[in-house]
């Protein structure tokens, strides 16, 4: 019992390796539908490239360095790759391209889908550039120099089509007509919903519709995310790699360069922002304080003439010099605190020091206008003139050289990122990879048809072990016979020609014959205790082989040197005489129905030794011709004509004409078909035999898988021999 567990417990690999193997068809036939798709899929989607470009950022101090002196090291900030990454995807740059090229305006044909691609394809083009947008159907082509909408028709796709020098506009959500303008001109609409501008040229005659779309910002933003990827290669290394694919190879690269373009550009100007800004100062400062140093000369000039010219002491002129330098220090530092409040609150301690370092300037000032109010008046007035004019000539002075100074670092400003790596046009797609997708279908087809075998197979819950059949109905299995090609093919010989080979004739060394060459000493034994020399050959259900066992054994037998007679005995749907290459008429039912005497429908074979009678003209009544005593009469006549009477019979559970025949057969066999047959079928087909006290001799098991054809070959040879005297 513990044997028996086991054994079905077990997973016969062999068997599973065969039973797949068995299978070939439906696994080729999966990876050839595999194959194909993946060939539709290729035809399909159209190939996509991509290009890539290079930016190092540099380590670089501002223009106001020369300015700031030793405080230009605190200003200075150093700008990291991740916030250049984000520039380079920001709408400061991509908002520039897409103004530029006109990349919020989206058009495509109508028969764009899967199957349009398929069958009927067109070859869609969309050419950017600065001034307009050309669309390209194949050879027509229209050109859209602009197209701007209200906001509530923006990011909406709307069906333009042409007609008599005009162009409609049609809301594809709802199918109603929004607007109808002029063709070859510019066209200023106003309407409920806001205003228009469009302005679309053609010279060809359009007939098919189009889709039209006008992007707002953030959806065109997104679109170029969608393809658009920047990323920093390496580690800390400044430079930063960025990728745009798409479907037009000429359009991506543009798109590209017109993104490193403007990426420079606003980093320029980033970087000359503080020397601008300094420079708008000093636009201020220079003809105010030219203004004061006009006055100023004018008024010393002025006192000059007046008053001819002063002696003035050592202590006084070294009083002005230190004025002068005072008073030209508090002037420059006054010019460094409005350009660095710019950046930095009054908090930042940038600006505390500049202020700590003018308030000390200032204290030294009124302590030195303190001692200089001392000095005789004529001498004071002298030395306050004098002062003025110095201290004004070489702050204007100070100040006109930084202005020129700014002026050229401005002319000469580079940027702190350096372009390594244009875009080039690319030649080979990135996508679809043919030879993957071509090779992932094989796998992918293989693995699905052998998934499929799998599941067929679990499915196939028929007899698969002859032991089965043993311990189940305790009846001897007398051969097993394996598949054989020419009997996998038999029922499309049965279709397609009015013959059909006998294998025992045409490969006689096949191994199913050489199962069924076993049964001889079997059948010998069995009939040596029968009440007769009829064996019947029956099955539970159609298509089981009844008439290949009956044709088969019959030509064996009859190579053995015996007068052998096959009857067709089923005359519903019996084709024996196709193995014989002879007509059905006159046949057993003609007999039977007494239209014919017995000599004239046995019919004698190319095959010596064996004679045939077909089943005849389809009678209505079978089942009650072969009760009659006619057919009883019928078998004794033929009995003793042959050493072997082998009747082929329809299957017992669809008709009952093989339970009538039993009754009157030495030697009953049953035919059960390798996975197909139920066992609960063969039980009960062998209870349709008890029931009218008929006892089934034993089983051929046919069609088996051949991982078992020769344990089944070995082993029911001798236990069907054994089974065989045991009956006797």
């Amino acid at each position: 019992m513990s044997q028996n567990t086991n054994t079905e417990d077990t997973i016969d690999l062999k068997e599973l390796f065969f039973s797949l193997i068995a299978q070939w068809k439906l696994i080729a036939l999966c990876v050839i539908l595999s194959l194909v798709c993946a060939l539709l899929y290729l035809r399909a989607t159209p190939d996509t490239y991509s290009v890539n470009a290079l930016v190092q950022v540099e380590e670089s101090k501002g223009t106001s360095a020369a300015l700031l002196g030793d405080l230009s090291g605190m200003i200075d900030q150093k700008q990291p790759a991740q916030a250049e990454i984000e520039i380079l995807k920001s709408r400061l740059v991509l908002g520039n391209v897409i103004q530029s090229l006109h990349l919020d305006l989206k058009i495509s044909g109508t028969e764009n889908s899967f199957t349009d691609r398929l069958f009927s394809p067109h070859e869609y083009v969309t050419e950017y550039k600065n001034k307009s947008v050309t669309f390209k159907d194949d050879e027509k082509s229209f050109e859209v120099r602009q197209f701007n909408v209200p906001n509530v028709y923006r990011d909406k796709d709307l069906s333009l089509s042409f007609e008599d020098n005009l162009i409609t506009l049609i809301d594809t959500e709802t199918e109603e007509k929004i607007l109808t303008a002029k063709l070859n001109q510019a066209n200023s609409l106003r309407t409920t919903d806001g205003s228009w501008d469009i302005s679309i040229f053609t010279r060809d005659k359009l007939k098919d519709h189009y889709l039209i779309q006008k992007q707002s910002l953030p959806a065109a933003v997104d679109s170029i995310l969608a393809n658009y990827s920047v990323a920093e290669k390496g580690k800390m290394t400044g430079v930063l790699g960025l990728d745009y694919q798409g479907q037009d190879k000429e359009h991506i690269t543009q798109v590209l360069n017109a993104i490193l373009a403007a990426y420079s550009h606003q980093n320029i100007e980033r970087r000359s922002a503080e020397s601008a800004q300094t420079l708008k100062f000093l636009d201020e400062q220079l003809p105010e304080l030219k203004q004061q140093l006009d006055v100023a000369e004018r008024e010393f000039n002025k006192f000059r003439q007046e008053f001819n010219t002063v002696d003035v002491t050592k202590e006084s002129e070294l009083y002005l010099t230190q004025s002068i330098t005072l008073e030209t220090q508090k002037a420059q530092l006054e010019q460094k605190v409005a350009e660095a409040s710019a950046k930095y609150t009054s908090e930042h301690p940038v600006m505390q020091q500049m202020n700590a370092q003018l308030g000390a300037i200032n204290s030294k000032i009124g302590e030195l206008n303190t001692t200089l109010k001392k000095l005789p008046d004529l001498q004071r007035r002298y030395l306050q003139l004098y002062r003025e004019v110095e201290v004004k000539q070489q702050l204007y002075t100070a100040l006109l050289n930084s202005y020129q100074q700014l002026r050229i670092a401005k002319a000469g400003e580079i940027g702190n990122v350096r372009i390594v790596d244009t875009a080039v046009e690319p030649i080979a797609p990135i996508a679809p990879k043919k030879l993957q997708i071509l090779i992932l279908s094989i796998f992918l087809g293989g693995f699905l048809g052998t998934l499929l075998a799998l599941l067929r197979n679990m499915m196939r819950s028929g007899i698969k072990d002859s032991t089965e059949i043993e311990n189940n109905l305790d009846l001897p299995v007398y051969a097993t016979v394996p598949r054989s090609p020419v009997q996998e093919s038999r029922i499309k010989l049965l279709k397609k020609k009015k013959t059909i080979p006998v294998l025992a004739v045409k490969h006689s060394d096949d191994i199913a014959i050489e199962s069924l060459r076993s049964m001889r000493t079997a059948i010998h034994f069995a009939l040596s205790s029968a009440k007769n020399n009829l064996i019947m050959i029956s099955g539970p259900a159609p298509e089981v082989g009844k008439s290949f066992v009956s044709t088969n054994l019959a030509t064996i037998l009859a190579q053995s040197d015996k007068r052998v007679l096959i009857v067709d005995a089923d005359m519903r749907r019996g084709y024996l005489n196709k193995y014989f290459n002879q007509d059905n008429q006159p046949g057993l039912s003609e007999y039977l129905n007494g239209q014919r005497d017995l000599d004239s429908i046995i019919k004698t074979t190319e095959i010596p030794n064996l004679s045939v009678i077909t089943r005849g003209k389809s009678p209505s009544n079978p089942s009650e011709l072969l009760s009659s005593g006619k057919f009883k009469e019928f078998l004794d006549l033929i009995s003793p004509m042959f050493d072997h009477v082998i009747i082929d019979t329809p299957p017992v559970l669809a008709v009952t004409d093989g339970i009538i025949i039993s009754q009157f057969a030495g030697v009953n066999l049953v035919i059960a078909r390798y996975a197909k047959t139920q066992m609960k079928e063969l039980e009960l087909t062998v209870n349709r035999f008890e029931q009218v006290g008929v006892k089934v001799n034993g089983i051929i098991l046919n069609d088996i898988q051949r991982s078992s054809a020769g344990y089944g070959y070995g082993y029911n040879y001798s236990y069907g021999y054994k089974a065989a005297k045991d009956q006797d």
